[in-house]
């Protein structure tokens, strides 16, 4: 037989129905005290372990604290000195822009002023040549008009103008009608 049969046997013979919710007195007193020696074995023994383990831990937590606030207050303060010299080579950039945008226009003030040195000392030498080359072609000219106008003189007087003195005088003094003929001319023009 089973237990519960063996429970239900005495229950019927004892006659009266025990209250299956309710446990019988001697019950209640052996599960005090092995609750009350739990309890104490519990509150001696385990509670203290916990209580250290439990400790430890908000030590653990506090000091990961403290290193996050050390770390966020050196993090502060490398951002700080990040955004200064940030600012310190903003600031030196924007002075070497500067000097370069000096420094080229001065470049640009001395190659204008060299190259109109250039272009003026051009000029005089074009000038000075042009002056030469008409001071040339005058005399080339004058040379060659002297030249025609000696021989077409011969053909007309029907004489040699072969001397060289009597050329040259009757030469200059043509060449001295035609420019005199010539100035006038210009001066109304």
């Amino acid at each position: 037989m089973t237990l519960l049969n063996q429970l239900v046997v005495v229950a019927e013979e004892s006659g009266e129905t025990p209250n299956p919710l309710i446990p019988a007195p001697y019950d209640i007193l052996w599960s005090a005290v092995i609750f009350l020696v739990i309890v104490a074995v519990f509150m001696k023994v385990l509670l203290p372990k916990l209580q250290a383990v439990l400790d430890e831990r908000a030590e653990l937590i506090e000091g990961g604290l403290q290193k996050a606030e050390l770390a966020q207050a050196e993090a502060a303060a490398a951002l700080e000195e990040y955004t200064a010299q940030l600012t310190a080579a903003r600031a030196e950039a924007a002075r070497i822009r500067e000097d370069a945008r000096s420094q080229a226009g001065q470049i640009v003030a001395e190659t204008r002023e060299s190259a109109a040195g250039d272009a003026q000392r051009l000029v005089e030498t074009a000038q000075k040549q042009i002056d030469a080359e008409r001071q040339q072609a005058i005399v080339s000219l004058r040379t060659e008009v002297g030249a025609l106008a000696t021989e077409l003189a011969s053909r007309i007087v029907g004489e040699s103008l072969k001397d060289d003195a009597r050329q040259q005088r009757i030469i200059d003094a043509f060449l001295d009608d035609l420019e005199a003929q010539v100035s006038p001319t210009k001066a109304k023009g």
